[in-house]
C-alpha cells in the first residue's frame, strides 16, 4: 500500500492584487456630482459615524451660500419669504385657510411622488390611443419586450389568445411604437432601423438617399460589406452605399432600449439639465479652476463617535465600552474615514486634471473652438503623474462650465474634430454661387493645414445636419 505524504512549502511570489479600497476609490472617482450626491446620502443614512454640516447650499449649482449669495453662480438667493403681519391686515387672521402643518390628519407622505417604470408609463399613454378592448393586448405586448427593445411575441398567437384579428394586434403595436422610445416595440432589426429612420425624417434631419431601401432590402448585405453588389442592384455609385452605411452607424442603434435616448426617456420626472462638475472662471485675466462640490466637502465624522473611538484607542482597558460597542464604533469610524478619504482624493484628482487640461487648452478657453488643439488623455496622465485610466474615470460623464457660462462635456477637450466641424460649417455657410462638394471642402481644409479624408468630411457634415451639395 503506497503512502501519501502531505507537506506545506512557503515561497515568495510577485503578482498584482487590487485592494477593495482601491476599487472603492476608483468608483468614487468615476461618479458625476449628482451620482456622488446620491452615494453620500446613502452613506450618511447607513453610517451613524458620518454626518453633514448644516449649511445652506445653492439650489442651482450646489455650492455653499455666503449668506444668500452664491459666489459660483453670482446669484442672490432669498432664503426666507417675507410674511405680512396680521396687525396690518387683521382680516387675514380669520380668512386665511388652515395650512397642512396645522392639520393633525395630514400625512406628509402623500406629497412624495414615486417614479413610474417605462412599461407603466407606456401603458398609460397607450391607453389614451386605443379603444378599451385593445388595451389588454397592448399590455401583453409590452410584457413581451426584451432587453433590446424588441417585441418577442408572434402577432398571430397574440390574436388567438385575445380572440381578435391580427389587424387589431398591429394597431396595438403601432400605438406602442408611437409613444415608446424610438425603435422600441419593433419585431426585428429591420423594422427597428426603419422606425428610427422615419423618426429622423419627421425631425427634419438629413437622411441620405437609399438609406431606407438599403435597410429594407439589403440589410444582410450591408452588414457583410457587400457595397458593390448593393450598388449594382440599386444602380448607384458605391460612395452612396458607403454614405448610407456611415449614416446608419452614426445615427441608428440596433438596441433601442439601451440607447442614450431611452435612458433619458426612462426617467421623465428628472430634470434633463446637467450641473457642472468643474467651473472655469476668468479672474483678473487668469483662468481659475474650481471643482464644484455640494455636500461632500462638508462631511465630517460624528463628534461622539470620534470621541469614543479615541478613548477606546488611547485607554482600552479603562474605557467603559464593552467589546460589542467598541467593535461597532471602530467599524463605523474606520468606514467613515475611508469614505471621506476617497471623496477627498476624488476632489484633488479632479482638480489636478482640470488644471492641467486648462493649461493645455488655454487658447481654446480664450479664443473659442477654433483654437482647440489635439489632446489625448495619455498626455494629461503623463503631465499629472497618474495612469491614463484614472484620467478616463475622472472625466467620463463630467461637465465643465466655461468662462462664457457655457456648459460642455469634459470629453470636448479631447475632441479636436470640433474645430474642424466649425470650419466646415463656416465654409458651407459662406458658399455663394455653387455648393461645395465634399471633395472641394477637403481641398479647402488642406489649404488651412487640415488634412482629412472625404469620407470624414461627409461624416462631420451629417453630424452637423447639413445636406449634401446636390441637395443644398
Amino acid at each position: 500500500m503506497a503512502r501519501m505524504d502531505a507537506s506545506m512549502d512557503m515561497h515568495h511570489e510577485m503578482r498584482q492584487w487590487i485592494s477593495p479600497n482601491l476599487i472603492e476609490a476608483n468608483y468614487i472617482l468615476s461618479l458625476s456630482r449628482q451620482e456622488l450626491e446620491q452615494i453620500i446620502n446613502q452613506e450618511v443614512d447607513s453610517n451613524p459615524a458620518l454626518e453633514v454640516e448644516a449649511e445652506a447650499h445653492c439650489p442651482v449649482c450646489g455650492g455653499v451660500l455666503e449668506g444668500s449669495f452664491c459666489a459660483i453662480c453670482m446669484i442672490m438667493h432669498r432664503t426666507e419669504t417675507p410674511t405680512e403681519s396680521y396687525e396690518d391686515f387683521p382680516e387675514q387672521l380669520y380668512s386665511a385657510p388652515v395650512t397642512r402643518e396645522d392639520s393633525d390628519e395630514f400625512d406628509p407622505m402623500t406629497l412624495v411622488g414615486s417614479n413610474v417604470s417605462m412599461r407603466d408609463t407606456i401603458a398609460l399613454d397607450v391607453s389614451t390611443l386605443l379603444p378599451a378592448a385593445l388595451v389588454p393586448v397592448a399590455e401583453y405586448l409590452l410584457d413581451s419586450i426584451d432587453e433590446r427593445g424588441f417585441v418577442d411575441a408572434d402577432l398571430e398567437d397574440v390574436a388567438q389568445r385575445f380572440e381578435c384579428s391580427v389587424r387589431d394586434v398591429e394597431l396595438a403595436l403601432a400605438a406602442i411604437q408611437a409613444v415608446a422610445p424610438v425603435g422600441v416595440g419593433a419585431r426585428n432589426l429591420r423594422e427597428c432601423l426603419l422606425i428610427q429612420s422615419t423618426y429622423l425624417k419627421r425631425q427634419e434631419r438629413v437622411v441620405p438617399p437609399c438609406v431606407e431601401e438599403i435597410i429594407d432590402r439589403f440589410l444582410t448585405e450591408l452588414g457583410a460589406h457587400k457595397f458593390g453588389a448593393i450598388a449594382r442592384e440599386l444602380g448607384v455609385a458605391t460612395d452612396v452605399i458607403e454614405e448610407a452605411r456611415d449614416f446608419v452607424r452614426a445615427n441608428l442603434t440596433p438596441f433601442p432600449m439601451q440607447s442614450h435616448e431611452a435612458r433619458q426617456w426612462r426617467t421623465p420626472v428628472e430634470s434633463p439639465y446637467v450641473a457642472p462638475d468643474v467651473v472655469i472662471n476668468l479672474k483678473d485675466g487668469e483662468l481659475v479652476v474650481e471643482v464644484v462640490e455640494s455636500r461632500q466637502s462638508h462631511l465630517r465624522i460624528n463628534s461622539l463617535y470620534d470621541q469614543l473611538a479615541r478613548a477606546a484607542l488611547a485607554n482600552r482597558k479603562e474605557s467603559n465600552l464593552d467589546d460589542e460597542t467598541r467593535g461597532h464604533v471602530r467599524e463605523h469610524v474606520a468606514r467613515a474615514k475611508l469614505f471621506l478619504g476617497n471623496v477627498r482624493q476624488r476632489h484633488e484628482t479632479l482638480a489636478r486634471i482640470s488644471r492641467c487640461v486648462v493649461e493645455l487648452q488655454e487658447d481654446f478657453l480664450r479664443g473659442g473652438v477654433r483654437q482647440l488643439r489635439p489632446l489625448t488623455r495619455a498626455t494629461v496622465a503623463l503631465e499629472v503623474g497618474v495612469h491614463e485610466s484614472t484620467v478616463s474615470r475622472a472625466t467620463a460623464n463630467m461637465y465643465v462650465m466655461l468662462p462664457n457660462r457655457k456648459v460642455i462635456p469634459f470629453s470636448d477637450f479631447f475632441t479636436p474634430s470640433l474645430s474642424v466641424k466649425d470650419i466646415i460649417k463656416e465654409l458651407i455657410e459662406q458658399e455663394q454661387s455653387a455648393s461645395l462638394t465634399d471633395k472641394r471642402i477637403v481641398e479647402l481644409l488642406r489649404k488651412r493645414g487640415v488634412r482629412i479624408a472625404r469620407r470624414t468630411v461627409a461624416k462631420y457634415r451629417f453630424e452637423l445636419n447639413i445636406l449634401p451639395s446636390t441637395l443644398r
